[in-house]
């Protein structure tokens, strides 16, 4: 490697304009600053506003002054802007909630920033300086999410501020030639799961690797810094050390969100740097994808990828024979030319989670008119946490918006909709029902779901999944159900336009034991010969990415890349000409263990010594048939069911292949109808879980009569049923039982009713 490749090219430069007009430029990048204080670094929309920006999100509390210094050339007046924006400005909303000042050598501009329109070069006003150092401060005034850009400084009356990225490169007196890395043989591009199971599967097979990841921690969705735990079913199916090395790292979280610690951001970046072929580069955003043609095919290729330094605003540009896009977005392919698909509207959202707790001593909460203007009855009530030591309560999955703006340039103000609705949700059970909360994380970075859709040489439908449509090169195990988001109608009604509570409808047809294979030809362009992808962006249709998107899934669409990447360096092929060629050589990687690995790129896999396979839950046995009871049962999977219930299996003693379960306060409904063969008087029995987040006011209506029960204690039954009372019905006439989740104060549980004919 070049010895000054990584070297930091300085944080702010000047350009001196001719020595007789004493004129002189200064651009200051925020994200430089020496010191960021509590002011966080953002990189979630480079591709929208053209750079990383600071935040101050401080939950309404002003956060620490960020500080850097800058040389002044010469003493004078120099004039000041600043490039920030008032981020409830789209909506008119009053107060501009992102206000903070900049300080020059401790003394504050008369001008407060972050006060008016979207992003734009605000004039500070003009200051006496004196040649030497001046020191930078950032001073944030509300703790609601002010953003600062860059800070720019001129002597000149006639000189204006940068707006271009080229403006930029040259006051920051970049190279015209960036610096360039070695060619790796894998370079991948994210570092959440995909991603890390991509460079890990790949540098035990032997392969030099760099693994950029745009974020200062690794993990994606499933880092501390989003919280999304993860899902999916690893370790079984066709290839059942698929997941090996997903499970090294994957986190155990109890909750989502839960608690910083709960997602093991520090136990994924060790497994990272445990391995000797992978070169971690944090903090690096890909902006540009350099192509040719493949001599042989004469189709795109990739030969390098230039990345942003998000700290420095330096570049550098990373060789490789082979990409992996595992940016969940489809950047990489999108630059490179690829082919993708893209809904517009009618996507998946992005969801901002949060999280509350009581606190003896809450901080004061200011007002919010710039917030969304929330009653009680216009968003789900918190749940609290479970299994942890703290006590908090938790905002879900289900604060998610977006669903009909652009999934890509409408981001930014996605998530700032989302702010707005946290805020003003929090207020609201602040001035109702807990005056003692005191608000403890919201998630400043978006969960993205849906975006762009890579095109390989198979695009795999949810047609294809329920039928089990069989591939020859079918591989990863997909256990989630058919999960589509839509906004929830009982809260759309205040904001019709932009949702910002949705639900989740339930596809069936998916073997939530054994996986349906995903084949290998959606992990790979159709178009770009050397460029695979893992995750959420691979070739997949809008209802299948339901099934395919959670993370410990798209961790062992990494490890196949990986395994491939290496068929396809050591044969000299391309992706596709690995399924073409060389796809019995790659199933046999698909059968080794995770912990094999070769000592160079053509050694022999082998097992290190004393390398265990990770332990993880089995898929849960099957449950009890229902043809072995006496009388009339009536499973779940029989019911009619309506609003968000969630299939599951994952505690013990159910009827047939699992269970329902539906949110507190939701629209969800399950009707069980039992036909009698012959009349005379039934005992109705049903069949639930107990869980400490159930209801215990769940309402269950037997033909018309009304009965609550507890579901967090267990039935009186030790079969684990529980009588609801007698009915008398005739031969043939049908007893119809409903449960329903509507003003429930937990979760409701739907398995089974079972009616015994009384003596």
């Amino acid at each position: 490697m070049n010895p000054d490749f990584m070297k930091p090219i300085r944080i702010l430069s000047l350009l001196l304009l001719p020595a007789a007009a004493r004129a002189a430029e200064i651009l200051v990048e925020a994200e430089s600053f020496a010191s960021h204080g509590g002011w966080t670094l953002d990189t979630q929309f480079i591709e929208i506003m053209g750079s990383p920006y600071l935040l101050a999100h401080g939950l309404g509390r002003p956060v620490a002054d960020a500080a850097a210094k800058v040389r002044i050339p010469e003493a004078g007046q120099w004039r000041v802007f600043v490039r920030t924006k008032d981020w409830v400005s789209p909506w008119k909303a009053p107060g501009a909630p992102g206000k903070f000042s900049l300080l020059i050598n401790g003394k504050a501009l008369p001008e407060t920033f972050g006060t008016s329109g979207g992003w734009h070069w605000q004039p500070g006003g003009s200051v006496e300086l004196s040649a030497g150092d001046a020191a930078l401060a950032l001073h944030d005034l509300t703790g609601f999410d002010g953003r600062c850009d860059a800070i720019y400084l001129t002597n000149n009356p006639a000189a204006a501020p940068p707006e271009t990225r080229a403006d930029r490169r040259r006051l920051l007196g970049l190279p015209e030639r960036m610096p360039e890395s070695e060619e790796y043989d894998l370079v991948v591009c994210g570092g959440g799961y995909s991603g890390m199971g991509a460079a890990i599967a790949a540098a035990r097979q032997g392969l030099k690797v760099a693994l950029l990841q745009n974020r200062p921690v690794l993990g994606g969705n499933g880092s501390s810094e989003i919280q999304v735990w993860a899902q999916g079913g690893t370790m079984r199916g066709l290839y059942p050390h698929l997941g090996e090395i997903i499970e090294e790292f994957a986190d155990h979280a109890a909750n989502s969100p839960g608690e910083a610690d709960e997602y093991g951001d520090a136990r994924k970046e060790a497994a990272i740097r445990a391995e000797s072929g992978i070169a971690l580069f944090l903090n690096h955003h890909v902006i540009a994808a350099d192509q040719g043609d493949t001599p042989l095919s004469g189709r795109r290729m990739i030969r390098s990828v230039t990345a942003l330094d998000t700290r420095s605003g330096s570049e550098v540009r990373f060789r490789g024979k082979f990409f992996a896009d595992c940016t969940g977005h489809g950047t990489v392919g999108a630059l490179a030319g690829a082919s993708f698909t893209m809904l517009e509207k009618g996507h998946l959202g992005m969801s901002n989670m949060w999280s509350w707790q009581p606190s003896a001593t809450p901080s004061p909460w200011p007002e919010t008119p710039w917030a969304l203007p929330l009653e009680s009855g216009d968003f789900p009530p918190t749940r609290k946490a479970e299994k942890t030591a703290s006590l908090f309560h938790k905002g879900e999955w289900f604060w998610e918006s977006g669903f009909d703006r652009h999934p890509l340039n409408d981001l930014e103000l996605t998530r700032d909709w989302n702010l707005r609705a946290v805020y003003g949700a929090f207020g609201t059970l602040r001035r109702t029902a807990h005056p003692d909360a005191q608000l403890s994380w919201v998630a400043a970075i978006g969960g993205t779901r849906e975006s762009r859709l890579l095109q390989g040489d198979v695009v795999l439908t949810d047609r294809d999944i329920v039928e089990k449509r069989p591939f020859p090169d079918g591989c990863v195990p997909t256990t989630w159900d058919l999960d589509l988001h839509y906004p929830k109608e009982q809260y759309a009604k205040k904001f019709p336009d932009d949702p910002f509570i949705s639900r989740a409808q339930f596809g069936k047809g998916v073997d939530r034991e054994n996986g349906y294979p995903i084949p290998y030809r959606c992990l790979y362009s159709k178009d770009v010969d050397n460029l695979f992808m893992a995750g959420r962006c691979i070739s997949v249709t809008h209802e299948a990415l339901g099934t395919v998107r959670v993370m410990r899934t798209c961790g062992m669409m990494g490890e196949v890349v990986g395994k491939a990447a290496w068929v396809a360096v050591t044969r000299g092929t391309t992706p596709r000409g690995v399924y073409q060629s060389h796809l019995d050589e790659l199933k046999e990687l698909w059968r080794q263990p995770g912990g094999a690995r070769r000592a160079s790129l053509r050694e022999p896999l082998a097992v290190p010594p004393g390398w265990k396979p990770p332990v993880v839950a089995k898929p849960a046995a099957a449950g009890l048939d229902p043809k072995s009871l006496p009388g009339v049962v009536v499973d779940d999977s029989q019911a009619a069911c309506s609003g968000p219930w969630t299939e599951a299996s994952g505690l013990p003693g159910f009827v047939g292949k699992g269970y329902r379960y539906a949110p507190q306060g939701s629209d969800a409904t399950a009707r069980f109808l039992a036909t009698v063969p012959t009349g005379g008087t039934w005992e109705v029995r049903m069949k639930w879980a107990p869980h400490a987040n159930r209801a215990t006011n769940a309402r269950v209506t037997v033909s018309g009569r009304d009965v609550r029960i507890n579901q967090r204690k267990a039935a009186d039954r030790p079969d684990g049923f529980q009588s609801l009372g007698n009915v008398t019905a005739k031969a043939g006439e049908s007893v119809s039982v409903t449960i329903t989740a509507e003003g429930a104060d937990g979760f409701v549980h739907a398995d089974a009713i079972w009616l015994v004919p009384v003596p």
